[in-house]
């Protein structure tokens, strides 16, 4: 074991954030980073897996795949998001929430991914739309020109009460010649499941796949001219959704089974027929950078496609309504919600940026997006006894003169969008002295969105409204100015302070608009802003053995994004709609210290109030007023007053050929409230809310030449923490929806490299 003088210096942190490279400690903003060597020591898997590493960034999941990211609080609910993902250059997912794209933030598995960099938003100068909360960027690991690398792992994993799980993963780089190399990386995932289901029974129902790769080409010509060809293939393959039925009050597992009062242990939920779900990612991507000398331009171009399928047991959504619709007897039928999503985005980006200067950096660009859409839904009746699928055919007499009208579709809704977007950008950073610095920039954006929405069957009829099929057509257009303005001030070589002001915006869109809606139903909804205050510190020592990076902000967020309901001829209907002002205060702090070879520790801590400043807008329940569903004061849903992290590794040399490494981390999260629910408010006189918890993780293991071996438990403590609860009145009698964080997991891995 090494002295405790033998002190040595990790490498510099390099990050991309401003669409240059550049040293962290040169930044003007609050940027967090985690490298490939992280991600590998944790088995950092999913997103949710990375959430606990950085500061301020928590998720609402469901189940894999189904994912909305929150940071600094920066969430009301709504389809739309509020944080951007981008794998190196290339935005992910859709800009609107047309396609439900706040819930399908992309869950991409961080194999051979060089570091994620996760910019605190607003970051709507260099990255555009859905970026007001801020961007979680992969940045991917670059063929290596002229080397021969590959590297293999293997692993299993038990979970406390559930299913086996394995994964193998491997990359090749290989060079082809002088100028062009090839990098191909693969990867399959299968992880357990813990939670049974009740009517179709299955043990360890939630299990889930995921398997893809990815492969990038590297060709350079010459030292002016280089070209990255790049392509992401992902699929997630889950069965039952990972939640269980839990009390509305307690949130613990249901005790009984409630069709049939018989005594269940461990989570479960009830599915009268089996759920499924499924993701694909495609990601196709472009990217040269020509240096003319006094300035380098950049091409990005790419292609992206998300496909997401979902098969849902509905049942208790609308209760007895397929009884009385389809069955001859009661409790004979059920309903399915099978949904689709599909979401296809094509992105240009031109940027012409000066090199490196000691007086006046600048950068100019243009993008241009489109994106096309459609959400697919349906209702259809099934057998409670078999789970099987009923011909949902209906004669009903509502044709001219009381006619027959056939229905061959119970229910049936498709939205298709198309969203456009031009935008120029621009930013420059001024060095006034050889210690202080001004950067700022400036985005015009025009967006145009269109939708046609249609719904078709016998329901529409049945529940009062007209016969179908009902189309609805939609329009919006945009424009946007952002900016941002950030000067910074070197202490000394190692310590910098900064301060950023920022405004970001989110766009607005046609509503969807269901049968029966009055007249004041909102046909469109409207972009919200947000204004960011941050000032922070970096520092750290010469030798990087010790580093601070410490920030303080205000965000205040107008004309928000929120959900609001409506009565109509089919009952009360959600859709997006706008409320007043909200804010966020806080304050983060991360330190790292690595006082001698071989041992890294890192304690981040964050701090975040985010609440409402003015009420949501109301409901209408038949009172004489209107109910607001959230009120003045309240907080924001899904975004934890306390979050911190401490981790702590060492690795040591045991002999001349093998060396050993050993940690662990604590992760504690404080309470959270849930989505803004009326029902549950008026029902239990509050809000409800997910109870704060702490997870221990420990992991250890040896290296013997090119191979190594790790074991690892991850929440050894089995907390029994929630990252989602919700939607009461949809399950089984009072009981809703809870998505627990993965259980008491152990785990072995063994590698090689070459």
């Amino acid at each position: 074991m090494p002295p405790a003088a033998d002190t040595y210096q990790p490498d510099e942190i390099v990050v991309t954030a401003q669409k240059r490279e550049e040293r962290l400690l040169d930044v003007p903003q609050s940027i967090s980073v985690v490298s490939s060597a992280t991600l590998e020591r944790q088995q950092v898997r999913n997103i949710a897996d990375y959430t606990a590493l950085v500061p301020g960034l928590s998720i609402q999941q469901s189940t894999p795949g189904q994912t909305r990211v929150v940071l600094r609080g920066i969430n009301t609910g709504g389809a739309s998001p509020t944080v951007a993902v981008y794998v190196d250059d290339t935005p992910f997912g859709s800009s609107t929430g047309q396609s439900n794209a706040a819930g399908l933030a992309g869950d991409i598995d961080p194999f051979d991914v060089e570091r994620i960099e996760v910019l605190r938003g607003p970051q709507g100068t260099l990255y555009g739309a859905n970026s007001l909360g801020g961007v979680v960027k992969y940045v991917t690991a670059a063929p290596k020109i002229g080397e021969w690398e590959s590297k293999a792992q293997a692993g299993i994993e038990t979970v406390k009460g559930g299913d086996m799980g394995w994964s193998a993963n491997g990359v090749l780089n290989m060079p082809v010649s002088d100028g062009i190399a090839v990098r191909a990386s693969g990867f399959y995932r299968r992880t357990g499941g813990f939670i049974d289901t009740l009517g179709a029974a299955r043990r360890d129902a939630n299990d889930v796949d995921s398997y893809g790769g990815r492969v990038s080409i590297l060709v350079k010509p010459s030292d002016q001219l280089t070209v990255r060809l790049s392509a992401l293939l992902q699929n997630l393959r889950g069965d039952s959704r990972a939640s269980f039925d839990a009390d509305p009050v307690s949130l613990a597992p249901q005790p009984t089974d409630p069709a049939t009062g018989a005594p269940v242990s461990g989570l479960t939920r009830t599915e009268f027929s089996p759920g499924r779900t499924s993701v694909d990612y495609r990601l196709y991507n472009g990217t040269l950078d020509w240096d003319w000398g006094f300035a380098t331009l950049t091409s990005v171009t790419s292609y992206g496609k998300l496909f997401s399928k979902d098969r849902n047991d509905a049942t208790y959504q609308l209760p007895g309504v397929a009884d009385a619709i389809f069955g001859t007897e009661p409790d004979t039928r059920g309903l399915l919600f099978p949904s689709e999503v599909t979401q296809k985005k094509f992105t240009q980006e031109l940027r012409l940026a000066s090199p490196d200067n000691d007086r006046l950096e600048w950068l100019v660009g243009g993008y241009y997006t489109r994106e096309k859409g459609r959400i697919f839904q349906q209702y259809v009746p099934f057998d409670l006894a078999t789970g099987e699928t009923v011909d949902p055919t209906l004669v009903l007499p509502v044709g001219p003169g009381g006619a027959d009208i056939s229905f061959p579709d119970f229910l049936v809704a498709r939205l298709d969008s198309i969203y456009k977007e031009y935008a120029g950008f621009g930013s420059a950073t001024l060095h006034l002295g050889s210690r202080f610095d001004l950067t700022g920039g400036v985005r015009y954006s025009h967006n145009t969105q269109s939708t046609a929405q249609l719904l078709d069957g016998s329901f529409l009829p049945l529940s009062g409204g007209a016969v179908g099929p009902e189309i609805e057509r939609g329009r919006s257009s945009e424009n946007v100015l952002t900016w941002s303005m950030s000067p910074r001030l070197e202490l000394s070589d190692h310590a910098s302070v900064y301060a950023r002001v920022a405004k970001g915006y989110r766009p607005g869109g046609p509503n969807v608009v269901p049968p029966g809606a009055p007249s004041d139903f909102p046909r469109q909804f409207d972009a919200d802003t947000l204004v960011s205050y941050e000032a922070g510190l970096r520092a750290e020592t010469a030798d990087r053995s010790l580093a601070v990076d410490a920030s303080v902000y205000y965000l205040d967020w107008r004309n928000i994004q929120t959900v609001v309901t409506y009565q109509t001829s089919i009952g009360p209907v959600s859709a997006d709609g706008n409320g007043d002002k909200a804010r966020s205060k806080g304050a983060e702090i991360t330190v790292a210290l690595r006082p001698i070879r071989g041992f890294d520790f890192t304690a981040s801590i964050a701090y975040n109030d985010a609440k409402l400043k003015d009420d949501l807008p109301g409901i209408d329940i038949g009172a004489p007023d209107l109910v607001a569903p959230g009120v003045k004061g309240d907080r924001l849903p899904y975004a934890p007053k306390w979050s911190g992290n401490i981790s702590a590794d060492y690795r040591w040399p045991m002999s001349r050929s093998v060396n050993a490494f050993a940690g662990g981390s604590i992760r504690i999260v404080s309470d959270q409230t849930t989505d803004f629910d009326l029902a549950y408010l008026l029902t239990y006189g509050r809000r409800l809310t997910i109870d704060g918890y702490a997870t221990v993780d420990v992991r250890a293991g040896f290296e013997v030449g090119r191979f190594n071996v790790q074991f690892y438990a991850r929440n050894l403590n089995n907390s029994h923490g929630l990252i989602n609860a919700g939607q009461f009145q949809t399950r089984p009698g009072t009981l809703l929806n809870a998505s627990p964080i993965r259980p008491r997991s152990f785990g072995m891995t063994v590698g090689a490299s070459f």
